[in-house]
Order: C-alpha cells, then sequence, then structure tokens
C-alpha cells in the first residue's frame, strides 16, 4: 500500500479491532457519504456489517481508505484509475501492508518515546 507525506498527516490508527463509519471518516479525514460511495466503487473495501446494516471497518479498511485517499485526493486518479492502480498492487499487498504496519508502529513507539523523554 502508499504511504505518503499526507498520509502522515492524518491522526494515527487507534490500536483497535473495529471501527463504526464516523471514526473512519476522522480518521481518513473523508466525509461518511464518500466512504459508502467508495465501497461500491472498490470491491476490496468491504467493511462488516451488523445490527441494522451498521458498519465496522477494521484496521485493513482504514489503510485502503487512506491509500484510495492518497490516489484520488493528491496523486489525481479518476475511480476507474485508481481501482486499477490497486488491483495492479494486489500481488504485493501483503508486503505493502507490512510495511504499513511497520510505519504505524514506528511513529507509535517514537511518540512514546517522545512523551518518556518529556
Amino acid at each position: 500500500m502508499l504511504e505518503t507525506s499526507n498520509n502522515n498527516e492524518l491522526p494515527t490508527i487507534p490500536n483497535k479491532r473495529y471501527f463504526t463509519i464516523g471514526e473512519v471518516s476522522d480518521l481518513c479525514d473523508v466525509k461518511p457519504h464518500v466512504l459508502r460511495y467508495w465501497e461500491q466503487e472498490f470491491p476490496d473495501l468491504k467493511p462488516v456489517k451488523r445490527r441494522g446494516n451498521r458498519r465496522y471497518y477494521q484496521r485493513h479498511d482504514v489503510m485502503l481508505i487512506r491509500t484510495i485517499r492518497d490516489l484520488l485526493y493528491q496523486q489525481g486518479y479518476t475511480i476507474g484509475g485508481a481501482r486499477l492502480q490497486l488491483s495492479g498492487e494486489t500481488s504485493k499487498e501483503d508486503s505493502g501492508q507490512a510495511q504499513q504496519v511497520v510505519r504505524q508502529l514506528r511513529i507509535e513507539l517514537e511518540e512514546v518515546l517522545k512523551m518518556l523523554k518529556a
């Protein structure tokens, strides 16, 4: 997955199993109606639905949304182009997700280190 400088400005992803659409909206700086639209356009984005069709996103969904956001808003791809870009990355997905998790952990550890030094 992609990690961009703009994604560094987004809040860190809390260590939770599930996120509501409102939480994901805040974490990714995207409105909830846009997230619902992206679910229709990107087949890999499938949040768990429970209780009255409420959506619950997992960490990998949040990272995918941040990647989609970057492709559309920062790199200027169209929806179709972003979909093609993501389908080309599916073979690299495991290594890309591992790199993203390592980056996220590093950011969180650096924040803990700053708090300990203070």
